[in-house]
């Protein structure tokens, strides 16, 4: 089967569960993961500026989308092409459909299974039991953060942090005024890299709230690629544990 994967984090999946090259025929220049493997296949554009006639040309039996990461007016072109798949992945119960119906597709429905054992592992495992008042941050000028309908709300509810805006969807923009009601601040490496300098930036607003970075891909990439930040995720909630009590 020849695969055009157009998310980053199924690109790794797609490796994970033993593809190689002949395989995975295509992906997009956010696809960076696993980078010794993944810089041989052919780059078809961006996640949303999607080169159409560069995925025609490989002749793709199977296209993977997502219904976030992707432009649904690209899709459906694409659509016209070969089969695609969009997924739609916000919740942790939607990331152990996802690898089940993977490995169906694959017949590696095995490794799928441990995959999903694995997953709910690294949740279980940690036991929460703080509930923080929370705010993500994932954009500056404007700063923007993620609603109750992402996946990365779902992790931090795992987590316990309880996000601030969960009443609110996708990814709202918010003032500094409205951070008020947190006792937490997480500023994520992407889509924007928030660096030391930020935290300091906004401390002098926030003075009483706990400002710490955090890794986006623990939060935001699904697939196998949640299964490397188990030991991440438990010191981060050690650390900030520690720094609130």
């Amino acid at each position: 089967m020849r695969i055009v994967s157009l998310v980053p984090s199924i690109t790794q999946t797609l490796f994970d569960f033993g593809l190689d090259h002949s395989e995975i025929v295509g992906r997009t220049k956010f696809c960076i993961h696993p980078y010794d493997r993944v810089k041989n296949i052919p780059i078809v554009g961006g996640t949303k500026t999607l080169k159409l006639d560069k995925i025609t040309a490989l002749k793709p039996d199977l296209i993977i989308a997502n219904k976030e990461e992707n432009v649904r007016e690209q899709v459906l072109e694409l659509e016209k092409v070969c089969k695609v798949w969009v997924t739609d992945i916000s919740t942790l119960e939607d990331q152990v459909t996802f690898l089940f119906q993977l490995g169906q597709r694959l017949n590696k429905s095995e490794q799928a299974t441990g995959f999903i054992n694995r997953t709910r592992a690294v949740f279980t495992g940690l036991h929460p039991a703080l509930t923080v008042p929370t705010v993500y941050l994932i954009w500056r000028n404007p700063y923007m953060t993620v609603g109750g309908d992402t996946f990365i709300h779902n992790i931090m509810k795992c987590l316990g942090f309880r996000n601030i805006f969960q009443d609110q969807t996708r990814y709202p923009t918010v003032e500094i005024s409205e951070l008020k009601g947190a006792r937490l601040i997480l500023l994520s490496s992407e889509p924007y890299p928030f660096r030391e300098k930020h935290i300091a930036e906004l401390q002098e607003h926030l003075p009483d709230c706990t400002i710490r970075l955090a890794d986006g891909e623990a939060f935001s990439w699904y697939g196998t690629r949640i299964l490397e930040y188990e030991a991440y995720l438990r010191q981060l909630m050690g650390e900030v544990h520690d720094s609130l009590h």
